[in-house]
Protein backbone atom coordinates (compact mmCIF):
# COMPACT_ATOMS: atom_id res chain seq x y z
CA UNK A 1 0.00 0.00 0.00
CA UNK A 2 1.69 3.24 -1.27
CA UNK A 3 -1.49 5.38 -2.13
CA UNK A 4 -4.69 6.51 -0.62
CA UNK A 5 -5.96 4.82 -3.78
CA UNK A 6 -4.20 1.64 -3.47
CA UNK A 7 -5.42 1.70 0.45
CA UNK A 8 -8.88 2.32 -0.81
CA UNK A 9 -9.09 -0.63 -3.08
CA UNK A 10 -7.75 -3.10 -0.58
CA UNK A 11 -11.74 -2.42 1.24
CA UNK A 12 -13.48 -5.03 -0.08
CA UNK A 13 -17.86 -5.22 0.03
CA UNK A 14 -18.50 -7.59 3.14
CA UNK A 15 -18.72 -11.64 1.87
CA UNK A 16 -23.41 -11.49 1.59
CA UNK A 17 -22.70 -15.45 0.78
CA UNK A 18 -21.21 -15.74 4.13
CA UNK A 19 -23.51 -13.46 6.44
CA UNK A 20 -26.90 -15.40 4.72
CA UNK A 21 -24.89 -18.74 5.66
CA UNK A 22 -24.47 -17.38 9.24
CA UNK A 23 -27.78 -15.67 9.63
CA UNK A 24 -29.58 -19.36 8.74
CA UNK A 25 -27.09 -20.92 11.21
CA UNK A 26 -28.20 -18.55 13.62
CA UNK A 27 -32.25 -18.71 13.12
CA UNK A 28 -31.30 -22.52 13.82
CA UNK A 29 -29.76 -22.18 17.47
CA UNK A 30 -31.59 -23.02 20.51
CA UNK A 31 -33.71 -19.91 21.03
CA UNK A 32 -36.93 -18.21 19.08
CA UNK A 33 -35.72 -17.02 15.91
CA UNK A 34 -34.83 -12.91 16.34
CA UNK A 35 -34.75 -13.62 20.20
CA UNK A 36 -31.17 -12.33 20.44
CA UNK A 37 -32.13 -9.04 18.51
CA UNK A 38 -28.80 -6.97 17.51
CA UNK A 39 -26.40 -9.82 18.97
CA UNK A 40 -27.69 -12.31 16.08
CA UNK A 41 -27.39 -9.01 13.56
CA UNK A 42 -23.76 -8.39 14.62
CA UNK A 43 -22.76 -12.15 14.48
CA UNK A 44 -24.02 -12.13 10.96
CA UNK A 45 -21.83 -9.18 10.38
CA UNK A 46 -19.08 -10.00 12.05
CA UNK A 47 -19.09 -13.28 10.07
CA UNK A 48 -19.37 -11.18 6.29
CA UNK A 49 -16.03 -9.43 7.38
CA UNK A 50 -13.53 -12.02 5.32
CA UNK A 51 -10.77 -11.28 7.44
CA UNK A 52 -12.74 -12.29 10.88
CA UNK A 53 -11.89 -15.75 10.57
CA UNK A 54 -13.95 -18.19 13.04
CA UNK A 55 -16.06 -15.74 14.40
CA UNK A 56 -13.43 -15.17 17.46
CA UNK A 57 -12.08 -12.44 18.72
CA UNK A 58 -8.84 -13.62 19.63
CA UNK A 59 -6.79 -10.61 20.24
CA UNK A 60 -7.91 -7.21 20.54
CA UNK A 61 -6.35 -3.71 20.43
CA UNK A 62 -7.47 -0.24 21.16
CA UNK A 63 -5.63 2.04 19.44
CA UNK A 64 -5.23 6.10 21.14
CA UNK A 65 -4.25 8.36 18.97
CA UNK A 66 -2.88 11.65 20.87
CA UNK A 67 -2.04 14.93 19.76
CA UNK A 68 -2.40 18.73 20.95
CA UNK A 69 -4.50 21.48 19.01
CA UNK A 70 -3.77 24.73 17.93
CA UNK A 71 -7.48 26.34 18.61
CA UNK A 72 -6.89 25.43 22.19
CA UNK A 73 -5.44 29.15 22.32
CA UNK A 74 -9.32 30.08 21.25
CA UNK A 75 -9.85 28.96 24.61
CA UNK A 76 -12.17 26.67 24.35
CA UNK A 77 -11.75 23.99 26.92
CA UNK A 78 -10.72 24.68 30.61
CA UNK A 79 -8.22 21.53 31.17
CA UNK A 80 -4.10 22.98 31.07
CA UNK A 81 -2.99 21.94 27.99
CA UNK A 82 -0.32 20.14 29.49
CA UNK A 83 -3.18 17.47 30.37
CA UNK A 84 -2.43 16.32 27.35
CA UNK A 85 1.19 14.97 28.31
CA UNK A 86 0.30 14.11 31.69
CA UNK A 87 -2.49 12.08 30.71
CA UNK A 88 -0.75 9.93 27.86
CA UNK A 89 2.04 9.27 30.77
CA UNK A 90 -0.61 8.05 32.81
CA UNK A 91 -1.79 5.76 30.05
CA UNK A 92 1.44 4.14 29.63
CA UNK A 93 1.51 3.35 33.44
CA UNK A 94 -1.93 1.74 32.73
CA UNK A 95 -4.43 3.23 35.09
CA UNK A 96 -6.61 5.73 33.38
CA UNK A 97 -9.79 4.42 32.26
CA UNK A 98 -9.18 2.92 28.77
CA UNK A 99 -6.50 1.31 30.10
CA UNK A 100 -8.28 -0.28 32.93
CA UNK A 101 -11.16 -1.01 30.78
CA UNK A 102 -9.74 -2.67 27.81
CA UNK A 103 -7.89 -4.63 30.50
CA UNK A 104 -11.08 -6.06 31.94
CA UNK A 105 -12.18 -6.73 28.49
CA UNK A 106 -8.66 -8.66 27.12
CA UNK A 107 -7.92 -6.08 25.23
CA UNK A 108 -4.13 -4.31 24.28
CA UNK A 109 -3.94 -0.48 24.72
CA UNK A 110 -1.61 0.66 22.11
CA UNK A 111 -0.58 4.31 22.77
CA UNK A 112 0.32 6.63 19.87
CA UNK A 113 2.11 10.22 19.62
CA UNK A 114 0.90 11.74 16.29
CA UNK A 115 1.36 15.25 17.67
CA UNK A 116 1.77 15.88 21.30
CA UNK A 117 3.19 19.18 22.26
CA UNK A 118 6.28 17.42 23.46
CA UNK A 119 9.30 15.84 23.11
CA UNK A 120 9.30 11.96 22.60
CA UNK A 121 7.51 10.52 25.59
CA UNK A 122 8.82 7.10 26.70
CA UNK A 123 6.09 4.15 25.97
CA UNK A 124 4.92 5.55 23.09
CA UNK A 125 4.97 5.21 19.36
CA UNK A 126 6.43 8.44 17.72
CA UNK A 127 4.38 9.30 14.25
CA UNK A 128 4.52 12.61 15.48
CA UNK A 129 3.67 14.94 12.79
CA UNK A 130 3.88 18.20 14.75
CA UNK A 131 3.86 19.76 18.25
CA UNK A 132 0.42 20.31 18.09
CA UNK A 133 -2.02 21.14 14.66
CA UNK A 134 -2.18 24.73 13.73
CA UNK A 135 -5.33 26.85 15.17
CA UNK A 136 -8.34 25.83 12.70
CA UNK A 137 -10.10 29.52 13.27
CA UNK A 138 -7.10 30.72 11.98
CA UNK A 139 -6.17 28.22 9.07
CA UNK A 140 -5.97 24.76 8.06
CA UNK A 141 -5.32 22.47 10.96
CA UNK A 142 -2.84 20.84 8.85
CA UNK A 143 -1.63 20.26 4.73
CA UNK A 144 -3.21 18.11 2.62
CA UNK A 145 0.03 15.93 2.11
CA UNK A 146 0.35 15.83 5.87
CA UNK A 147 -2.95 14.55 6.55
CA UNK A 148 -2.95 12.02 3.59
CA UNK A 149 0.62 10.73 4.78
CA UNK A 150 -0.95 10.57 8.19
CA UNK A 151 -3.91 8.68 7.20
CA UNK A 152 -1.49 5.96 5.11
CA UNK A 153 0.64 5.67 8.21
CA UNK A 154 -1.93 5.11 10.64
CA UNK A 155 -3.33 2.26 8.12
CA UNK A 156 -0.55 1.03 7.90
CA UNK A 157 0.16 0.35 11.32
CA UNK A 158 -3.29 -1.24 11.81
CA UNK A 159 -2.44 -3.82 8.71
CA UNK A 160 0.63 -4.20 10.43
CA UNK A 161 -1.05 -5.40 13.51
CA UNK A 162 -3.90 -7.16 11.84
CA UNK A 163 -0.89 -9.26 10.21
CA UNK A 164 0.55 -9.67 14.03
CA UNK A 165 -3.02 -11.76 14.74
CA UNK A 166 -4.96 -8.93 15.81
CA UNK A 167 -8.75 -9.81 15.08
CA UNK A 168 -10.65 -7.08 16.38
CA UNK A 169 -9.87 -3.25 16.60
CA UNK A 170 -10.95 -0.62 18.82
CA UNK A 171 -9.79 3.40 18.01
CA UNK A 172 -9.14 6.21 21.17
CA UNK A 173 -8.00 9.54 21.12
CA UNK A 174 -6.76 12.03 23.83
CA UNK A 175 -5.79 15.70 23.26
CA UNK A 176 -7.26 18.83 24.93
CA UNK A 177 -9.30 20.60 23.03
CA UNK A 178 -10.06 17.80 20.71
CA UNK A 179 -14.00 18.08 20.54
CA UNK A 180 -13.77 21.44 19.15
CA UNK A 181 -12.30 20.47 15.36
CA UNK A 182 -14.32 17.09 15.95
CA UNK A 183 -17.46 19.37 16.03
CA UNK A 184 -16.56 21.32 12.87
CA UNK A 185 -15.98 18.07 11.42
CA UNK A 186 -19.85 16.92 12.44
CA UNK A 187 -20.98 20.30 11.35
CA UNK A 188 -19.38 20.18 7.96
CA UNK A 189 -20.48 16.52 7.60
CA UNK A 190 -24.01 16.70 8.31
CA UNK A 191 -24.67 19.79 7.05
CA UNK A 192 -25.61 20.62 10.81
CA UNK A 193 -25.05 24.28 12.05
CA UNK A 194 -22.48 24.34 14.72
CA UNK A 195 -24.93 25.66 17.18
CA UNK A 196 -26.40 21.64 17.36
CA UNK A 197 -23.10 19.88 17.36
CA UNK A 198 -21.48 22.12 20.02
CA UNK A 199 -21.07 20.37 23.20
CA UNK A 200 -19.42 20.95 26.69
CA UNK A 201 -16.46 18.12 25.73
CA UNK A 202 -14.33 17.74 28.81
CA UNK A 203 -16.85 20.33 31.19
CA UNK A 204 -16.72 23.38 29.50
CA UNK A 205 -18.81 25.84 31.09
CA UNK A 206 -22.24 25.89 29.33
CA UNK A 207 -22.81 29.69 30.11
CA UNK A 208 -19.91 30.27 27.95
CA UNK A 209 -20.49 27.68 25.25
CA UNK A 210 -21.86 30.61 23.05
CA UNK A 211 -17.74 31.21 22.43
CA UNK A 212 -17.27 27.45 21.42
CA UNK A 213 -19.86 27.90 18.83
CA UNK A 214 -18.52 30.54 17.55
CA UNK A 215 -14.49 29.32 17.02
CA UNK A 216 -16.34 26.48 14.84
CA UNK A 217 -18.50 28.43 13.23
CA UNK A 218 -15.13 31.08 12.29
CA UNK A 219 -13.41 28.11 11.83
CA UNK A 220 -15.53 26.68 8.62
CA UNK A 221 -15.89 30.22 7.64
CA UNK A 222 -11.94 31.11 7.45
CA UNK A 223 -11.57 27.52 5.71
CA UNK A 224 -13.97 26.72 3.22
CA UNK A 225 -13.55 22.81 3.25
CA UNK A 226 -14.91 21.55 0.22
CA UNK A 227 -17.76 19.36 1.48
CA UNK A 228 -17.38 17.31 -1.77
CA UNK A 229 -13.57 16.14 -0.54
CA UNK A 230 -13.52 14.77 2.99
CA UNK A 231 -9.65 14.60 3.07
CA UNK A 232 -9.68 18.08 2.42
CA UNK A 233 -12.15 18.72 5.37
CA UNK A 234 -10.33 16.38 7.64
CA UNK A 235 -7.21 18.82 6.62
CA UNK A 236 -8.76 21.69 7.08
CA UNK A 237 -10.63 21.54 10.23
CA UNK A 238 -9.16 18.04 11.89
CA UNK A 239 -6.25 17.50 13.89
CA UNK A 240 -3.40 14.63 14.25
CA UNK A 241 -5.83 12.52 16.41
CA UNK A 242 -8.71 12.38 14.46
CA UNK A 243 -6.82 11.82 11.21
CA UNK A 244 -5.30 9.14 12.94
CA UNK A 245 -8.20 7.49 14.49
CA UNK A 246 -9.88 7.80 11.18
CA UNK A 247 -6.83 6.00 9.02
CA UNK A 248 -7.45 2.89 11.76
CA UNK A 249 -10.50 2.29 10.58
CA UNK A 250 -9.33 2.36 7.02
CA UNK A 251 -6.73 0.04 8.06
CA UNK A 252 -8.81 -2.37 9.60
CA UNK A 253 -11.44 -2.36 6.96
CA UNK A 254 -8.33 -3.08 4.42
CA UNK A 255 -7.81 -6.10 6.59
CA UNK A 256 -11.43 -6.83 6.59
CA UNK A 257 -11.63 -6.78 10.21
CA UNK A 258 -13.87 -5.06 12.85
CA UNK A 259 -13.02 -1.63 14.06
CA UNK A 260 -15.02 -0.55 17.76
CA UNK A 261 -16.03 3.46 17.53
CA UNK A 262 -15.90 5.20 20.54
CA UNK A 263 -17.74 8.45 21.23
CA UNK A 264 -17.94 11.65 19.27
CA UNK A 265 -14.73 12.06 18.31
CA UNK A 266 -14.92 9.18 16.54
CA UNK A 267 -18.07 9.41 15.05
CA UNK A 268 -15.89 12.79 13.34
CA UNK A 269 -13.14 10.48 12.48
CA UNK A 270 -15.78 7.95 10.88
CA UNK A 271 -17.74 10.57 9.18
CA UNK A 272 -14.21 11.45 7.43
CA UNK A 273 -13.64 8.01 6.87
CA UNK A 274 -16.54 7.04 5.11
CA UNK A 275 -16.71 10.26 2.98
CA UNK A 276 -13.13 8.68 1.58
CA UNK A 277 -14.20 5.32 1.62
CA UNK A 278 -17.99 4.89 2.32
CA UNK A 279 -17.57 0.83 1.89
CA UNK A 280 -15.58 1.14 5.26
CA UNK A 281 -18.82 1.61 6.86
CA UNK A 282 -19.74 -1.61 6.95
CA UNK A 283 -16.86 -2.74 9.28
CA UNK A 284 -17.54 -0.02 11.98
CA UNK A 285 -19.50 -1.24 15.37
CA UNK A 286 -20.95 1.77 17.42
CA UNK A 287 -19.75 1.44 20.94
CA UNK A 288 -22.00 3.99 23.00
CA UNK A 289 -24.16 7.05 22.63
CA UNK A 290 -21.83 9.76 23.76
CA UNK A 291 -23.37 12.28 25.67
CA UNK A 292 -21.87 14.78 23.56
CA UNK A 293 -24.27 17.29 21.92
CA UNK A 294 -23.38 16.55 18.19
CA UNK A 295 -23.78 12.57 18.54
CA UNK A 296 -27.04 12.60 17.56
CA UNK A 297 -26.30 14.09 14.01
CA UNK A 298 -23.13 12.55 13.79
CA UNK A 299 -24.41 8.43 14.20
CA UNK A 300 -27.67 9.37 12.18
CA UNK A 301 -25.66 10.42 9.11
CA UNK A 302 -23.40 7.44 9.56
CA UNK A 303 -26.92 5.32 10.08
CA UNK A 304 -24.72 3.35 12.79
CA UNK A 305 -27.05 2.61 16.27
CA UNK A 306 -24.62 2.45 19.41
CA UNK A 307 -25.10 -1.04 21.55
CA UNK A 308 -24.61 1.23 24.88
CA UNK A 309 -26.25 3.97 26.62
CA UNK A 310 -24.00 4.93 29.68
CA UNK A 311 -24.30 8.79 29.44
CA UNK A 312 -20.45 8.49 29.09
CA UNK A 313 -17.70 11.45 27.48
CA UNK A 314 -14.61 10.35 28.64
CA UNK A 315 -13.07 9.29 24.79
CA UNK A 316 -9.95 7.65 25.00
CA UNK A 317 -11.45 4.44 23.72
CA UNK A 318 -13.09 3.78 26.82
CA UNK A 319 -16.47 2.70 25.38
CA UNK A 320 -15.08 0.95 22.77
CA UNK A 321 -13.28 -1.38 25.78
CA UNK A 322 -17.05 -1.87 26.89
CA UNK A 323 -18.40 -3.10 23.62
CA UNK A 324 -15.64 -5.31 23.07
CA UNK A 325 -17.63 -7.63 25.58
CA UNK A 326 -20.08 -7.31 23.64
CA UNK A 327 -18.82 -8.81 20.50
CA UNK A 328 -17.55 -11.52 22.36
CA UNK A 329 -20.84 -12.27 23.20
CA UNK A 330 -21.90 -12.96 19.77
CA UNK A 331 -18.80 -15.05 19.01
CA UNK A 332 -20.01 -17.21 21.71
CA UNK A 333 -23.67 -17.29 20.60
CA UNK A 334 -22.56 -18.50 16.80
CA UNK A 335 -19.68 -20.71 18.00
CA UNK A 336 -20.86 -22.51 21.25
CA UNK A 337 -24.97 -22.89 21.34
CA UNK A 338 -26.91 -25.70 20.89
CA UNK A 339 -29.42 -25.81 17.70
CA UNK A 340 -32.88 -26.81 17.92
CA UNK A 341 -32.35 -29.80 15.33
CA UNK A 342 -30.22 -31.66 17.76
CA UNK A 343 -32.70 -31.09 20.37
CA UNK A 344 -35.36 -32.16 18.21
CA UNK A 345 -37.04 -28.77 18.44
CA UNK A 346 -39.44 -27.87 16.08
CA UNK A 347 -39.81 -23.96 16.22
CA UNK A 348 -42.13 -22.54 13.68
CA UNK A 349 -39.85 -20.10 11.35
CA UNK A 350 -36.77 -21.26 12.37
CA UNK A 351 -33.99 -23.04 10.17
CA UNK A 352 -34.54 -26.63 9.38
Amino acid sequence: MQTLSSLIDLIKPLDAAAMQQAAAKIDGLLKPPGSLGRLEQLATQLAGMRGFSGMVASRKQIIVMMADHGVYAEGVAVSPREVTVIQALNMVKGNTGVCVLAANAGAEVKLVDVGIDSEPLPGLIDMKVGRGSANIARGAAMTRQQAEELLLAAAQLTLEQAALGVKLFGVGELGMANTTPAAALVSVFTGRDPQEVVGIGANFPSDRLHHKVDVVRRAIEVNQPDTQDALDVLAKLGGYDLVGMAGVMLGAAAAGLPVILDGFLSYASALAACGIAPQARDYLLPSHFSAEKGAAAALEHLQLAPYLHLDMRLGEGSGAAIAMHIVDAACVMFNQMGSLADSNIVIPGSAT
